[in-house]
């Protein structure tokens, strides 16, 4: 297998170029999630070594996978592959990774706290808070972007948007400025009346908060989430740069050799919508005091638990519902809450019990959804449906 060299890497692939163009995939609407076919009852941690295992063999499958398993106190990490193709590391808990759209459980984080701290209400509207965004947009809620029921058009589909990003992958947005790419565009229907998808919801709802404090986006994820819930190895950049260590992500399309994207991309373009980095330790505290409610009170947790139709993208395990900011995978062997994520180089999982005690996070080192790899989608739903098995019946 040809490995590229570290020079090599530190130019944005060329073939990275095609992979770009699906950052829209990342988070766009695709098919409906509908429960993936029930795995054999096998959850030990050999039998589910094995299964990662097979991920990382199958054709286009992750070059590395970490699985970390949480109940209480007792922690189990089970992984397979390499953090670093030519090397022979094992991906560890500390490695720091793009979350893709997971991160937009930390802008509902924000948002909900808020709410609880009574600076926002979810029936507060963008024309009340953001009135310089389009009239057509003002009657939008807090609580429809984070529901993703408000119409809003995705700035990723943008036509503008993508020939910038092809042009120069890593080129410099302003992040505040990014639904300007579809300014002109009214909502896709009445907000409120169905589900769609969006990535403009999150930067919408980044931008409410900001309007509301008077403080950065990244300052309030300090100070609301990471210090609350001791959250060390994550950041939101604006660049495109790894804090070492991390977990390289690969573009893998056979027959071409695997090519490493972990840096092909600046994060000033999905921002609040997809840029945090995180690292495989830190999603297990985030996820346990998110849907575990460590940051907000029950009157907000009823309110985040209010479900419509709709999937996370890629589709979580089992049946997915939406709330505000989180999902609900009904599986074959019990409920867990969380979000997904992928973007080119990444695929994340993050989830567990309402009551946080359970967690589930599920990291592969490489782009997996409906649209570019269906086949190793529905297999890797399975294996995460499995893994949720082994950590609600206690055997993680």
């Amino acid at each position: 297998m040809h490995i590229r060299t570290a020079a090599a890497r530190r130019r944005v692939p060329p073939r990275a170029l095609g992979v770009i163009a699906l950052v829209a995939v990342c988070l766009a609407p695709l098919t409906p999630a509908v429960a993936a076919p029930p795995g054999p009852h096998t959850d030990t941690a050999a039998d589910l070594r094995q299964k990662l295992e097979a991920l990382v063999r199958a054709p286009g499958g992750p070059p590395g996978v970490i699985a970390v398993l949480r109940d209480g106190d007792r922690t189990k990490v089970v992984r397979a592959g390499v953090a670093e193709l030519g090397t022979d590391r094992a991906p560890q808990i500390d490695d720091h990774m793009r979350i893709a759209s997971a991160a937009k459980a930390f802008s509902g984080a924000v948002a909900l706290s808020l709410v609880n701290m009574g600076d926002l209400r979810l029936d507060d509207t963008i024309g009340s808070r953001l009135p310089r965004l389009p009239r057509a947009w003002h009657a939008v809620t807090l609580r429809q972007l984070l529901h993703h029921t408000s119409g809003l058009p995705d700035y990723t589909q943008s036509p503008e948007f993508a020939e910038i990003v092809r042009a120069d992958p890593r080129h410099r947005f302003d992040s505040r400025r990014l639904l300007d790419f579809v300014s002109g565009e009214p909502p896709a229907f009445r907000p409120g009346s169905r589900y769609q998808y969006s990535n403009s919801d999150n930067i919408a709802v980044a931008l409410m908060a900001e309007a509301v404090t008077r403080t950065p986006y990244e300052r309030l994820l300090d100070e609301l989430v990471y210090r609350h819930l001791g959250l060390r190895g994550t950041s939101l950049p604006q660049g495109y740069r790894m804090p070492e260590p991390y977990l390289h992500g690969y573009d893998v399309s056979p027959p071409e050799p695997p090519e490493d994207v972990s840096e092909a991309l600046s994060m000033s373009g999905v921002w609040a919508s997809g840029g945090i980095v995180s690292t495989p330790g830190d999603l297990t505290r985030f996820i346990r005091g998110y849907t575990g409610g460590a940051l907000y009170d029950d009157r907000v947790v009823r309110e985040q638990r209010r479900w419509v139709d709709g999937s996370s993208q890629p589709a979580g395990p089992g049946r997915n519902s939406a709330g505000l900011g989180i999902f609900r995978y009904a599986t074959r062997c019990g409920t867990v809450l969380g979000h997904t994520g992928n973007m080119p180089g990444y695929t994340q999982l993050m989830a567990a019990t309402p009551d946080g005690r359970r967690s589930l996070t599920f990291s592969s080192t490489t782009q997996i959804n409906e649209t570019l790899k269906p086949e190793l989608l529905r297999e890797m739903r399975a294996v995460q449906e499995d893994f949720v098995c082994a950590l609600l019946r206690g055997k993680g």
